[in-house]
């Protein structure tokens, strides 16, 4: 419950930053989002799966982020589990970045980080070895210069062997093609690796975990915009509406399959057998346990349904 009790501690440190953007109605709900926790666990509570809870769904709640992050994670597990198998492809993990920016240009800087990525999709280096990406945007706080650091995570697709062919791109052919999109040549670094897929031949779904929670975590880490209003006012207004997670080429193909439930069999099987349900409420500081009980039939039958490990029989 750890994280959770992180969570929802900085989701009632944020929601005096939130009345100036949501109604009192919506406020209300941010405030007791997470309130309840519904659980299913096993005999030993070792593992616990979220089954229910009373989440307000906005896009900065820390409660609701991190929920946001755990299922994209999973999603994104899959498409690569999915374009490795199917599709014979491989993975490059990017990170491009700039100069940190004061709050007033975070929201310009943002825009023109999304329009270079495009022109840098369309360089011809590029386009000869993507065939397809998921990008996100991330945006990191430095309070002891008081500036914010947009950056973006990028996964691409590329054909096998790419570290051995002739087209492999250096470090350098990155940077320079990153600066010459920015038009800025104060850029001193990109991020550039191989994704490493797990050589556990029966981990047919846990072999890109790693790097699909890094590309799937928060576009904003609670503990930077809880900081303070005025950080949080940059945060909201430079992420707005903004689409965090983009997909293309294989992965957006993919992604359309996963949606309509086409990639269950590259889902890596739950096997943990649940025992008990277990309702937690939020106590002002922490979560307490308000309920525990044994699944009765008539649960294991619905868990059972969705396939969820369970004894039918007593």
């Amino acid at each position: 419950m750890k994280k959770y009790n992180e969570s929802k501690s900085r989701n009632q440190a944020m929601v005096k930053f939130s009345s100036p953007y949501v109604s009192d109605k919506m406020q209300k709900r941010i405030c007791e989002c997470g309130n309840w926790l519904d659980f299913i666990a096993d005999w030993e509570e070792t593992r616990q799966k979220l089954l229910a809870a009373n989440f307000c769904k906005w896009r900065f709640c820390p409660m609701c982020a991190m929920r946001k992050a755990m299922r994209d994670a999973l999603r994104i597990s899959v498409l690569m589990t999915y374009i490795n198998a199917v599709h014979h492809k491989q993975f490059i993990f990017v990170t491009l970045t700039a100069p940190n920016v004061k709050a007033g240009d975070l929201k310009c800087e943002i825009a023109k980080f999304n329009k270079a990525f495009k022109n840098l999709t369309k360089r011809k280096e590029i386009a000869k070895i993507n065939h397809g990406y998921i990008r996100k945007l991330e945006i990191t706080y430095n309070e002891n210069r008081d500036d914010y650091h947009p950056h973006l995570h990028i996964i691409f697709a590329v054909n096998r062997g790419y570290a051995n062919g002739g087209r492999y791109l250096k470090h350098e052919t990155w940077l320079d093609l990153w600066r010459s999109c920015m038009e800025d040549d104060s850029i001193t670094q990109v991020d550039v690796r191989k994704v490493k897929q797990s050589k556990d031949a029966n981990d047919i779904a846990n072999g890109f975990e790693f790097d699909a929670r890094e590309i799937a975590k928060y576009a904003a880490k609670d503990s930077d915009y809880t900081k303070s209003e005025d950080v949080f006012d940059a945060f909201y207004n430079a992420l707005k509406g903004r689409q965090e997670l983009t997909y293309n080429g294989l992965f957006a193909a993919a992604n359309k399959d996963f949606k309509a439930d086409k990639l269950d069999d590259y889902i890596k099987p739950d096997e943990t057998y649940y025992y008990w349900q277990i309702m937690y409420i939020w106590k002002g500081k922490e979560y307490a346990i308000k309920d525990k009980k044994p699944l009765d039939a008539g649960d294991k039958l619905f868990l059972a349904n969705k396939g969820i490990n369970t004894e039918l029989v007593d």
